[in-house]
């Protein structure tokens, strides 16, 4: 098996571990749409429930179709992932960990869709009137992960061509 997949899937079950973990314990731990301040006037622990995408797009309760776009989304975001991890140098870490961070952060998100119908949030940043909309470890992941493939994408445009 090549060193990319290895690497990815190892990240990709790391993040869909600790995202799942973190999510069982608001389940458990946090009633829902109850705040727990953390840094006052700054950031809360929060059990939010979110159908849409990332920042609550199409975070709506009068439509259902989003769901199953999400799902779409999800399931051609996993084959292009794979697609570029299949032609991914060996060299190129920074692709690799950023497509096993999106991965993770897509499956972990995916698995909420599939139990609950939507997506468990819980970090709440806000400052003054300013609100960040609430979000999870898998949303760090996949955040984190388009930062690498952006930083890859650059370098790799920026290397001179090999003779």
């Amino acid at each position: 098996m090549k060193r990319s997949y290895k690497l990815a899937g190892l990240i990709t079950l790391v993040v869909v571990a600790l995202d799942q973990a973190a999510k069982a314990w608001i389940l458990a731990n946090i009633i829902l749409y109850t705040t727990h301040p953390v840094i006052p006037g700054f950031f809360n622990i929060v059990h939010v429930l979110n159908k849409g995408a990332a920042f609550g797009f199409l975070n709506r309760s009068d439509i259902t179709w989003q769901t199953y776009l999400f799902f779409a989304t999800t399931a051609m975001a996993v084959v292009l992932i794979l697609h570029l991890l299949r032609a991914a140098l060996e060299e190129d870490t920074t692709l690799i960990c950023g497509l096993g961070l999106i991965l993770g952060g897509a499956i972990g998100n995916l698995i909420d869709r599939i139990r609950f119908g939507e997506v468990v949030d819980f970090l709440d940043f806000h400052y003054g009137d300013l609100h960040w909309p609430a979000f999870n470890v898998a949303d760090i992941a996949i955040t984190l992960g388009s930062v690498a493939l952006m930083a890859a994408f650059l370098r790799a445009r920026k290397a001179p061509p090999e003779e």
